[in-house]
């Protein structure tokens, strides 16, 4: 069976997925080093503990669009007690997601674009307790964000693509595409 992960206007495979995640953290390492690896040598970056979260996430999240929820919940705990990132299985997650350092991270937004970069001890939810996660409540995240270390971003807010957030901003309410946001509460300072 190929199911199909939908993301936006993206529909992946699970290993379109995974190969494009590979891919992006190549890039990021090597730079333009010439041709990427294939085959077997690009599965071996899977191993990597910079892509070895995004696999247990991308399985958990295939697991939870099958009706398996609870073995994915499983595999959100292991990646919880393995790397201390906590990914929630419902979100949705394009192609590129990358993640230098994973401690302290919590990801209960409701949907994120692609390529985007989250750093370590950064926080993705909901601004009081909700049990029914949806884009009014949770945040949207666009495609090329970057979110540098120990931001917050709550509640049903959306960052345009290609923003960034500072480090340690507290992010309330939403951000244009293109702009650099910094502050508790974040303000946008370059950009639209």
């Amino acid at each position: 069976m190929t199911l199909r992960i939908i993301n936006s206007d993206y529909r992946y495979t699970l290993f379109e997925l995974l190969r494009l995640d590979v891919l992006r953290f190549y890039n990021l390492s090597h730079g333009d080093q010439g041709k990427p690896p294939q085959g077997f040598r690009l599965w071996l970056f899977l191993l990597s503990p910079r892509v070895t979260p995004t696999l247990l996430y991308r399985l958990s999240h295939f697991l939870h669009l099958c009706h398996l929820g609870v073995i994915g919940k499983l595999l959100s705990c292991l990646n919880q007690v393995l790397f201390g990132i906590e990914i929630a299985s419902s979100c949705q997650i394009g192609p590129g997601l990358f993640l230098p350092h994973t401690h302290g991270t919590v990801i209960g937004a409701w949907a994120i674009g692609s390529n985007v970069t989250i750093f370590q001890g950064v926080t993705l939810g909901a601004r009081s307790l909700d049990f029914n996660p949806g884009p009014s409540t949770r945040p949207t995240v666009g495609d090329g964000v970057s979110i540098g270390a120990g931001a917050k971003v709550l509640g049903g807010i959306v960052l345009g693509d290609n923003c960034r957030v500072g480090a340690n901003s507290v992010v309330l309410s939403d951000l244009p595409p293109g702009c650099l946001a910094v502050g508790v509460p974040a303000r946008v300072i370059l950009g639209s």
